[in-house]
C-alpha cells in the first residue's frame, strides 16, 4: 500500500526534489482506491489567467499541484480549501494566500520575497500576523491532500477519538511515522503538532496531541484499528456497540 513513502524520504531531504511528492500523492490516491487520472488537473490556462491578472509567477511547486490535481475537490477542498485560479489573490502585506481554513479561521500563503521560488515556505495567519508553517511548500500540499482525502473519505472509512496519554505514547511505536515534518497546528499553534502515521490498511493524524484520527482503506481496517487502540471512538457502526465491541 505505502510504497509511495520511497518517494517521502527524499522529498523531506534538505534538498529534496518536489516533484517527489506528486509521486507519493499518485501512490496513496491509488491506494485508497481514489486515483489521480488525466484530466483531473486544472487547465494551464487558467493559471496564465491567475498569473496575469496577479501580476506574479506561481510557484512550480504549486502550479504543478494545480495541474496534477486541481480539479480534485474531494483532495483539495472537502473541509479546508485549496483557492481556485480565479480566487488567488495577495493580500495587504503582499502574501500569496492558497488555501483557506473552512470557516476563514487561518489562511495558507507564500510571503512576497519567497514567492519566486520553486518550492518556497508556507505561512499561517490565524487572525494575529503570518507565521512559518512549513520551510516547503511541495510539502504542505502533501499534507493537505492527506487531510483533505481523510475528511472526504466513506464515513465507514474513517474515524476520530479524543487522543489520551497512553495512546499517544503508543503511536511512536506502533505505527510508521510518515517522514513528513511536523507541521503547527492552526487551532494551537503554539501547542504540540499534527504528525501523520501508517499502519496496516491505515493512515492516522495526530492533531496536536488533544486528537487522533485515522482514514482506512476500507471499513474492516477502521474496526481493526479501534480494536488496536480501544477507546471512545465516535462512529463506531452500530452492530459493534450492540455487540459491546468497539
Amino acid at each position: 500500500m505505502f510504497e509511495g513513502l520511497d518517494a517521502l524520504h527524499p522529498l523531506c531531504s534538505e534538498r529534496g526534489d518536489h516533484r517527489r511528492g506528486w509521486e507519493f500523492v499518485r501512490a496513496v490516491t491509488a491506494a485508497f482506491g481514489r486515483p489521480v487520472i488525466e484530466g483531473d488537473g486544472v487547465d494551464a490556462s487558467r493559471l496564465q489567467a491567475a498569473e496575469d491578472r496577479i501580476g506574479i509567477l506561481l510557484p512550480a511547486a504549486l502550479r504543478e499541484a494545480y495541474l496534477l490535481f486541481g480539479r480534485r475537490r474531494d483532495l483539495t477542498a472537502a473541509q479546508d480549501r485549496l483557492i481556485l485560479p480565479e480566487q488567488l489573490r495577495t493580500d495587504a502585506d503582499g502574501v500569496l494566500v492558497f488555501r483557506v481554513e473552512a470557516q476563514h479561521c487561518a489562511s495558507w500563503g507564500v510571503s512576497p520575497g519567497a514567492v519566486g521560488q520553486d518550492d518556497p515556505p508556507v505561512v499561517v495567519n490565524i487572525g494575529d500576523g503570518w507565521m512559518p508553517y512549513s520551510d516547503r511548500l511541495s510539502l504542505a500540499l502533501v499534507e493537505m491532500v492527506l487531510s483533505e482525502a481523510m475528511f472526504s473519505a466513506d464515513e465507514g472509512n474513517v474515524d476520530n477519538r479524543e487522543l489520551d496519554d497512553a495512546t499517544h505514547g503508543a503511536l511512536g511505536t506502533a505505527f510508521e511515522r510518515l517522514p513528513l515534518p511536523d507541521f503547527p497546528f492552526w487551532a494551537g499553534m503554539d501547542g504540540p503538532p499534527i504528525r501523520w502515521f501508517a499502519g496496516l490498511d491505515v493512515m492516522l493524524r495526530d492533531d496536536g496531541g488533544t486528537w487522533l484520527w485515522v482514514h482506512g482503506r476500507t471499513p474492516a481496517a477502521v474496526q481493526a484499528m479501534r480494536h488496536r487502540l480501544p477507546g471512545e471512538w465516535l462512529t463506531v457502526p452500530d452492530d459493534e456497540n450492540e455487540d459491546g465491541e468497539g
